[in-house]
């Protein structure tokens, strides 16, 4: 980890600081994190490199449009890096609606609705992972115009690299529901859904240890096959 006075002056702040002195007194941790991430990285792209390809033909054929979907996000210390994710939606689809997606949103597309509900278009983010702009598990990589939303508490989220996974994540699996029906889904996301996945979050700060991600992973694991 970075010393406290090199971190960006948004982080250091009263409320961060107790969240930082936890996770620097785990230094063993945060290596065998990383080393982890590299290690199932390789082990992961290797095993599913052909569904990947397969899937990367189900979606030419199925909309146009690129097979990727590249946006900017936000990681550790408040880099901004481009995420990788199989296109789910119809091309230009932010310009079409907002940032976040309800239930029966008409820009996802047919192969689009199978990926999400089974989380294959988030299979490219170990690209993410080998790079290090992710971590398997940690707090999933928001747009900047949600982290700029975030309160001084919140800004520890980004002591640690974005994940793939976290508690926050499978607790709110079904997050497109929460959205139906709200007259602005951008604003009831940033009022109402994202302080509550932030309490989980801010919670799994505060529990970390390479132990504790492996068991996240597999929770997540069985929360998609349920």
């Amino acid at each position: 980890m970075k010393k406290w006075e090199k971190l960006p002056e948004s982080f250091r702040n009263d409320a961060v600081k107790e969240y930082y002195d936890i996770l620097a007194s785990r230094p063993v941790n945060l290596f065998a994190k990383r080393l982890f991430d590299i290690l199932v990285g390789i082990i992961v792209l290797a095993v599913t490199w052909p569904f990947m390809l397969i899937i990367a033909v189900w979606i030419k054929l199925d909309s146009k449009g690129t097979v990727f979907f590249r946006q900017k996000r936000v990681t550790k210390y408040g880099r901004v890096f481009r995420i990788f994710k199989f296109r789910t939606m119809v091309s230009d689809a932010e310009k079409l609606g907002t940032q976040v997606t309800v239930t029966h949103d008409a820009r996802v597309t047919g192969a689009g609705k199978f990926l999400r509900k089974c989380r294959l278009d988030e299979l490219p983010q170990v690209f993410n992972v080998l790079i290090g702009d992710m971590s398997f598990v940690g707090t999933r990589p928001e747009v900047e115009r949600y982290v700029n939303e975030y309160t001084d508490e919140m800004m520890a989220t980004l002591l640690m690299p974005a994940g793939i996974t976290s508690l926050a994540s499978i607790r709110f699996k079904d997050e497109e529901k929460l959205l139906d029906g709200a007259n602005d889904p951008d604003k009831t996301y940033v009022n109402e859904v994202l302080p509550r996945k932030m309490e989980y979050n801010l919670e799994y700060l505060k529990k970390f240890s390479i132990f504790y991600d492996i068991k996240l992973m597999f929770m997540t694991f069985f929360a998609v096959l349920k």
